[in-house]
């Protein structure tokens, strides 16, 4: 099988990269974590600019139709460059669930917008004690004329501090853990009702605690059919394990890079400690990790594309499990390797570990998803 880039992905790669490496240093991430909501707009706009908003749209809502690939390309650069800003809210999370459930209108109405970087997205979805079972929902939509009314709590959403528009998983009918009952609704963030707990995340983004009280929507705010949108949720959180696989290279690759070159300049006992055997031994196992994880995300990115729902599902699990030990490992190792600055704010290696045990924890850890995997009776059935 060929896993070389396309001449257009390899141009998409160069750009993303170059523009990261002009505009993204660790010192200009500092200056954009202060900034309201822990993002930079300047940043976003930019990334707007050179069409990286509208990868995954079609050509018919404003976009460039790219697949799974090209969305893979630009997480691990964000990943490499430890980028703030919403674009797995907003792109993947928020765009997928319009691209894949979305109506004429509500494509026509939000897309443009997130497209060209003047509205962000946030999800809300994780619910106390819901853990990592999407289907444990107790928020509730109940029908009111024609529309809706929206009662509940969600917690930990990501970008919904700054987020113009919600989308919420609530029931509209059946008991708390049901699989079907459950629709998902577009909130306005100012909508009345609403109320916002922002704060920073361990890894420096930023989230929020949300609460819905009495919120009115119309009929128009339901995508894909509000009775049975549990389908449409897997698959688009699916798309989010994805691109979280994808980021996690991106950080992993570049802690290796880190690591290896204070391995050349850290002198010990009057010479680099990079030529202690035994430190190249680990180096070399942060290698073999990190090019494990990379041949998983791979196959979770063509697993995006699978007709069969269930086969996609494995083989994005067996991915996250993969993804999530070797992030562990090079996390880990990396700060061991670096010593006592490593757990400093001032060196970037710190920061690193910190983003990938979150992305361990998003959307299901290892343990979770080799739960899945088992259950599925293995990855080759």
């Amino acid at each position: 099988m060929d896993f070389d880039l396309s001449e257009e992905q390899r141009l998409l790669k160069d750009s993303v990269d170059g523009l990261l490496k002009t505009s993204y240093d660790f010192e200009q991430r500092k200056k954009y974590a202060e900034e309201k909501g822990g993002w930079s707009k300047s940043v976003w706009n930019k990334l707007a600019e050179q069409g990286l908003l509208g990868l995954p749209f079609s050509e018919d809502d404003g976009g460039f139709g790219a697949g799974a690939v090209e969305t893979m390309i630009v997480m691990e650069a964000l990943g490499k460059a430890l980028v703030l800003e919403p674009y797995l809210a907003t792109v993947v999370i928020g765009g997928g669930f319009l691209r894949r459930g979305g109506s004429a209108a509500q494509k026509a109405a939000y897309i443009p917008s997130i497209i060209d970087g003047s509205k962000t997205l946030a999800f809300a979805q994780l619910e106390k004690n819901s853990r990592y079972d999407l289907a444990d929902v107790t928020t509730t939509a109940k029908k009111r004329g024609d529309g809706w009314v929206i009662d509940g709590e969600k917690f930990v959403v990501l970008n919904g501090e700054t987020a113009d528009t919600f989308i919420v998983t609530a029931r509209t009918k059946g008991g708390q853990r049901d699989h079907t009952g459950i629709g998902v609704f577009l909130v306005p963030a100012n909508a009345k009702g609403i109320s916002i707990k922002g704060y920073p995340t361990q890894d420096g983004l930023h989230a929020a605690d949300v609460t819905f009280s009495n919120v009115e929507v119309g009929a128009d705010a339901a995508i894909d059919n509000p009775e049975n949108a549990l389908p449409l949720i897997e698959q688009v959180v699916d798309d989010a394990r994805i691109a979280l696989c994808a980021e996690a290279i991106g950080a992993m690759d570049e802690s290796l890079k880190a690591t290896v070159e204070y391995l050349k300049t850290r002198t010990q006992f009057g010479v680099a400690i990079g030529t202690f055997q035994v430190l190249q031994h680990r180096a070399s196992d942060m290698f073999v990790a990190l090019e494990q994880a990379r041949s998983m995300a791979m196959f979770a990115t063509m697993a995006q594309d699978f007709d069969d729902a269930k086969e996609r599902a494995t083989a994005v699990a067996a991915a996250k499990v993969q993804v999530g030990k070797s992030l562990r490992f090079v996390g880990q190792q990396a700060i061991q390797l670096h010593g006592g600055v490593g757990m400093t704010m001032e060196f970037k290696i710190g920061h690193y570990f910190k983003r990938l045990s979150m992305i361990e924890n998003t959307f299901g850890d290892s343990d979770y998803h080799l739960k899945r995997v088992s259950d599925a009776g293995g990855l080759i059935n």
